[in-house]
C-alpha cells in the first residue's frame, strides 16, 4: 500500500478482507496447519512454496499485522517478535555470532544497554558505545574489522537525545554495515528511518504502536536496501545454509533475505513469538496510532513549555523546546515535533526527584512508558539502576532525571497534578 498516506495505512495496510470474509483481521489462534500431502509439508520445511505449518515460525495473524507495520515504515517484510527486547536482539543476532563486534549509540535504553554490554557479550559479541554526538571521526575509529552493524534509537529514552540518522547510515554504510534504528518513540508517524538511510528498523511494539499498556511485543522491519552480497561480511545470508539444504538466502530471497532467514532461521530455532491474539489487539492499537501521538505531541508540548521556567525545575529536554539542544535534529527528523515523553531534573537532586513522584495522584508510578495513560518514573532508580555513575553519564541519564510520559487526558489535569506536586516539596 505504499501510494497511501501513514494515516490510511494504519487502518488498511497489511489484510484486506475478500467477498464474504471479516473486514477485522482475524484472529488464527492455531499452533498448526493441515495440508493435504507429505509432498506440501515437505515443500514448506524446503523453504520452496509459502505457507503456515506451525506458528512457532510464522501465524497469519501475526504476518498481517507485521506487514501493516512494514508499510508504515516502508520496508519489504517485517516480522513481530515477543517482546521489544527480543527484536533487538533479533535483529542484531540474525547476522551475528561469537567474535562480532557492533558499534551502538550509548544513549539507548537501560535494558538494551544491559542486553548488549551483558547477555550478548557472554554470547561473543562485543559493543563499543559511542555518543550520540560523536563526530564522524570518532565513528569511524569506533570501527574494527569485524564490525557487522551500527545500532542507535531515533528519539533515545530517556535522555530523549535525537540521533542524526543521515550522520551514522553514511558512516556505517562506508564501512559496508547496516544501520539498525530503534524508532520505538518517534514511531513511523513522526519518523521513517528508512527515508534517512536506516536498513534495519525495530520498535518495541508495547509502547505507542499498541498504546495502551495491553501487549508486550516487538517488530523488526526489513528495509530491502541493504547488499549483503556487495558487503562481503555476510556468509550467513550469501554463503549456503546447511540446515536448509545448502539454500543461500541472498540467491533465493533476494532483498528479502535478511528477514526471511529471521523467520526460517531464528524463529525455528528460538522461537520468541506474539500470540495471536496480543497481535489482534496490537492491530487496534495501530489503527489509533496516528490520532494519539498527534495529542500526546500536543500534551507533551504544552507541559514542557508549563515547566520550563519553573522555578523548581533544574533542567527540561523536549526536543521540540527551541531551547532543547536537538531543536534542529527535530525539525530534519521528526518535523519539528516530539513524541509525548519529557525528561526534567528537578533542583535538590535524586532525593527530591523521588518526593516529587511519591506526590503525584494521577500520574502513576509505572515501568511502562508511551502509554494513553499519563506515567511517570525515575530511571537511575529503576530501568537504568544496573548502570553505573559513569554509564548513566554516558547515557544522558542523571540521577535527577524524572521520565514523564505524557498521556492524552486532558492536559489542564495533568498540568494540575504536576503543579500540586511541585508546590508540596
Amino acid at each position: 500500500m505504499k501510494e497511501f498516506k501513514n494515516e490510511t495505512k494504519c487502518l488498511h495496510s497489511g489484510y484486506e478482507g475478500t467477498n464474504g470474509n471479516p473486514r477485522a483481521i482475524p484472529i488464527i489462534q492455531s499452533t498448526t496447519f493441515k495440508y493435504d500431502s507429505s509432498e506440501d509439508m515437505a515443500d514448506l520445511f524446503d523453504l520452496k512454496t509459502n505457507g503456515y505449518f506451525y506458528s512457532r515460525l510464522a501465524n497469519p495473524t501475526n504476518d498481517y499485522v507485521a506487514q501493516k507495520i512494514a508499510d508504515l515504515e516502508g520496508g519489504v517484510g517485517a516480522v513481530l517478535t515477543s517482546s521489544g527486547q527480543a527484536a533487538s536482539f533479533y535483529s542484531i543476532f540474525n547476522i551475528c555470532q561469537s567474535g562480532d563486534h557492533i558499534v551502538s549509540s550509548s544513549a539507548i535504553y537501560g535494558g538494551t544497554f544491559n542486553l548488549f554490554a551483558v547477555t550478548m557479550k557472554k554470547m561473543g559479541i562485543d559493543f563499543t558505545f559511542v555518543s550520540p554526538d560523536a563526530t564522524e571521526d570518532e565513528l569511524n575509529n569506533a570501527f574494527r574489522e569485524n564490525t557487522k552493524a551500527v545500532f542507535a534509537e531515533t528519539l533515545a529514552n530517556p535522555a530523549l537525545v535525537v540521533t542524526d540518522i543521515e550522520k551514522f547510515a553514511k558512516i556505517a554504510h562506508a564501512h559496508k554495515v547496516p544501520l539498525i534504528i530503534d524508532n520505538t518513540f518517534a514511531t513511523p508517524i513522526l519518523c521513517k528511518p528508512i527515508d534517512f538511510g536506516a536498513d534495519i528498523v525495530i520498535h518495541s511494539t508495547t509502547k505507542y504502536m499498541d498504546g495502551h499498556g495491553l501487549c508486550v511485543g516487538g517488530v523488526v522491519v526489513d528495509s530491502g536496501n541493504f547488499d549483503w552480497e556487495k558487503s562481503g561480511k555476510y556468509p550467513c545470508l550469501t554463503e549456503p545454509d546447511e540446515s536448509y539444504h545448502g539454500l543461500t538466502y541472498t540467491e533465493t530471497f533476494k532483498n528479502a533475505a535478511y528477514i526471511t532467514k529471521m523467520v526460517a532461521q531464528l524463529m525455528r530455532d528460538l522461537g520468541s513469538i506474539p500470540s495471536p491474539h496480543n497481535s489482534f489487539l496490537l492491530n487496534i492499537g495501530l489503527e489509533t496510532l496516528h490520532l494519539r501521538i498527534q495529542r500526546h505531541y500536543e500534551n507533551a508540548i504544552k507541559i514542557a513549555k508549563h515547566l520550563e521556567h519553573n522555578e523548581k525545575i533544574e533542567w527540561i529536554r523536549c526536543p521540540a523546546l527551541e531551547s532543547d539542544k536537538n531543536y534542529d535534529l527535530a525539525k530534519k527528523y521528526l518535523s519539528g515535533k516530539s513524541c509525548g515523553v519529557i525528561s526534567f531534573g528537578i533542583k535538590g537532586g535524586k532525593e527530591k526527584s523521588v518526593e516529587f513522584i511519591n506526590k503525584l495522584n494521577l500520574i502513576a508510578i509505572a515501568t511502562h512508558v508511551a502509554d494513553a495513560k499519563s506515567c511517570v518514573l525515575h530511571p537511575a532508580s529503576s530501568t537504568h539502576r544496573q548502570l553505573t555513575d559513569e554509564q548513566l553519564d554516558k547515557a544522558g541519564i542523571p540521577n535527577n532525571l524524572i521520565r514523564l510520559s505524557v498521556g492524552i487526558e486532558n492536559v489542564d489535569d495533568i498540568i494540575a497534578d504536576i503543579d500540586q506536586a511541585l508546590s508540596s516539596i
